[in-house]
């Protein structure tokens, strides 16, 4: 299955508590789970008014389903067709 990088727009993202980002992982993997055929959450980097959240899902209207059951923002979601690092310049 194809990855997915979401762009939540996330007013103060990076002062938001452990707490908060607990029930917002609950939530997702609650919502990922049910969702037929489920989505898979791999991880999230948080800046200061974004999170950017990697998924596999099997398509781009899958992760914004999920993003309006959650109630997540959803502001941009862009399919990833290739990973480079630091390797890559081996």
């Amino acid at each position: 299955m194809p990855k997915f990088i979401i762009e939540r727009d996330l007013s103060g993202a990076g002062d938001l508590s452990e707490s908060d980002f607990k029930g917002m992982a609950q939530r997702s993997n609650e919502i990922a789970k049910d969702m037929d055929p489920p989505v898979h959450w791999i991880e999230s980097y948080v800046t200061g008014d974004k999170v950017f959240c990697v998924y596999v899902a099997e398509n781009e209207q899958q992760m914004k389903e999920h993003a309006e059951k959650g109630k997540f923002p959803c502001t941009n979601v862009a399919k990833i067709v290739r990973v480079i690092d630091r390797t890559t310049a081996e």
